[in-house]
């Protein structure tokens, strides 16, 4: 499995141009945020400024205060406050707008992408890592762009409607700034060079942490059977301090920006107070002018502080991004060659000359295989574990490409046949079954549109599983649980086993499918698929040898290369690697 550790960091830049362009399909919406934006703060930044006329018409001395100023300056105030609250709140919910219709873009985009790669990328990734990018990555992606974003653009508009007051109350005040600000901006950015790859890292080891928990959950029976839940959960600590370590050095960095940015701050309003009072004394600026300059200051350099606190967030939101571009960038599966055809009336003529094939290409797994498979008949593949032979249905489907070689399909080279026509000229049943929430009829009719009741019906009772489902409460419209979970393996693989027999393909291939029903069973399902699949080309992948005695031809791989080949008879008269193999399994 791969590490999110392994992967190369994505280029910042790129990441906040992919951003922006999911910001500008939504430009109308944004450009209403804007203005809502720049309304919302410049109302809200006439306050201090009508406060210091209000001071100012108070005046110092008894008797001297103009009341109607005060009253009109005071009124236009809240004035002022009050719709600029209701401009934020309007903001925000259309902030909240603006970001869900984003998220359910690049969601959408992740689960296209993930339709389109390659079956190689499922084999290299753990679930439970995908799954993280799609949800917690995303998650925290979204709430960086309703919350973040929105701060960001006030707080620029709010420094730099504030920088503009106090130059007009006081120039020679604003050189206070000259200081800290360039302290606070290197700050700053030394810090976020220091924390983004610490939440890249932790994004990452989340992501590791989600797939060992996938695998724990998929395995819990196997898990308990062994006794080994004292083990996983000594994996699963040493992963979860892993990830909490990595949480705690992202935070931990991430949380010393906020404090050292309010101490910069901090130092900035002591210098102004005392260098106003210094003015003041000297008639340089008014008291109202001085208490206005204040609540600038604090407002200029209080959005400095919320950026400086939301560092983190970004750098989260940062990391988060790359993982799900980095999804989406992945390679789709190949297309199919401009000269493919697209096949319709498939005999079911297979053969596999001289393939060479490794998912490692410094690592050969087949070495030199051919065989013919002649329409109709039936192929069993056997070897012991690891030989190759599920690797050789995944040449046959073309989820893998040989290195070498060639296999045709009724004497076409399968390169150039579209792989929507050659994989819908098979139906498969592997041993792990797969069967999603829904009705039984929708399981069983899910690889053929349109099917009618009769016709799933006939493919359940061909496969020894309707007179199971006719025993349920609702029948054919009973809803299964996830995957199965209100039924045995046993009739899961029945069902899987129907579903295929529904299909109209020429071709079959069972990968250990009968591994879950009884001998006996077994046995009715071979002969009811032999008189139901007449005339269409079977592969079978068999472990017990004694359902396979019908086969026209046993492929015997050992070590990726065919060492035997024959009828049941055949190998047996031949006495090699197939009769010791048979007579091990009764003895």
């Amino acid at each position: 499995m791969s590490s999110g550790r392994d992967e190369k960091p994505q280029d910042r830049k790129k990441v906040l141009l992919r951003l922006w362009g999911y910001l500008y399909h939504q430009k109308w919406w944004m450009l209403l945020a804007v203005a809502l934006t720049v309304t919302s703060n410049l109302l809200a930044l006439l306050g201090p400024y009508l406060s210091g006329k209000a001071i100012d018409a108070i005046g110092l001395t008894a008797g001297g205060t103009d009341f109607p100023s005060v009253y009109l300056y005071c009124g236009l105030m809240v004035a002022f406050y009050v719709i600029s609250a209701v401009f934020s709140y309007a903001l925000s919910v259309l902030m909240l707008h603006i970001t869900q219709r984003i998220v359910f873009q690049i969601r959408s985009q992740v689960f296209q992408r993930l339709t389109v790669l390659p079956v190689k990328f499922f084999d290299a990734h753990q679930t439970g890592d995908v799954v993280s990018r799609i949800s917690y990555d995303i998650d925290t992606l979204s709430a960086s762009l309703s919350n973040d974003l929105l701060q960001i653009a006030a707080s620029i508009i709010t420094v730099s409607g504030s920088f503009i007051m106090m130059v007009k109350i006081s120039p020679i005040l604003v050189l206070v700034f000259v200081v800290t600000i360039p302290l606070a901006v290197l700050f700053t950015r030394y810090m976020a060079k220091r924390v983004r790859p610490l939440f890249r890292q932790r994004s990452a080891t989340l992501g590791e942490l989600n797939g060992f928990v996938e695998e724990i959950i998929s395995g819990q029976k196997t898990t308990k059977a062994y006794h080994r839940e004292a083990v996983m959960l000594s994996r699963f600590d040493q992963r979860n301090d892993a990830a909490v370590d990595a949480y705690y050095k992202a935070d931990y960095y991430g949380t010393l920006t906020g404090p050292s940015m309010t101490l910069i701050n901090n130092l900035s309003l002591a210098m102004v107070s005392v260098f106003g009072a210094i003015l003041f004394l000297f008639g340089r600026v008014s008291i109202g002018n001085l208490s206005s300059f204040v609540l600038y200051s604090r407002r200029f350099s209080g959005p400095i502080n919320e950026i400086a606190n939301i560092i983190n967030e970004l750098q989260s939101a940062m990391a988060a991004a790359e993982r799900v571009f980095r999804l989406i960038d992945e390679p789709a599966e190949p297309d199919d060659r401009s000269d493919a055809v697209s096949v319709d009336h498939v005999r079911g003529d297979v053969r596999m000359t001289h393939v060479q094939f490794g998912y490692d290409p410094q690592k050969t797994i087949i070495h030199d295989l051919s065989f013919h498979a002649p329409p109709g008949g039936l192929i069993a593949i056997v070897g012991p574990t690891g030989a190759g032979k599920t690797t050789l249905i995944n040449l046959l489907m073309r989820f893998y490409d040989p290195q070498s070689g060639e296999i045709t399909l009724d004497d076409r080279n399968i390169l150039g046949i579209t792989r929507k026509s050659l994989r819908l000229s098979y139906a498969m049943v592997l041993q792990d079954t797969w069967l999603f929430t829904g009705t039984i009829f929708e399981n069983l009719a899910y690889g053929k549109k349109g099917a009618t009741l009769e016709e799933v019906q006939r493919a359940a009772k061909a496969a020894h599983i309707h007179r199971y489902i006719m025993s349920l409460p609702q029948g054919y419209d009973t809803v299964l649980d996830e995957n199965g979970m209100n039924i045995s393996q046993g009739q899961k693989q029945l069902l899987t086993i129907a579903r295929a027999m529904l299909l109209d393909a020429k071709m079959l291939i069972l990968d250990e499918a009968t591994s879950n029903v009884d001998t006996r069973t077994e046995i009715q399902i071979q002969a009811a698929m032999r008189e139901l699949m007449k005339d269409k080309t079977c592969f079978v992948i068999a472990h017990r040898l004694s359902t396979i005695q019908n086969a026209d031809n046993i492929l015997v791989i050992r070590d990726g290369d065919i060492v035997e080949q024959g009828s049941h008879r055949q190998l047996m008269d031949l006495g090699g690697f197939y009769a010791s193999l048979y007579k091990s399994q009764y003895q």
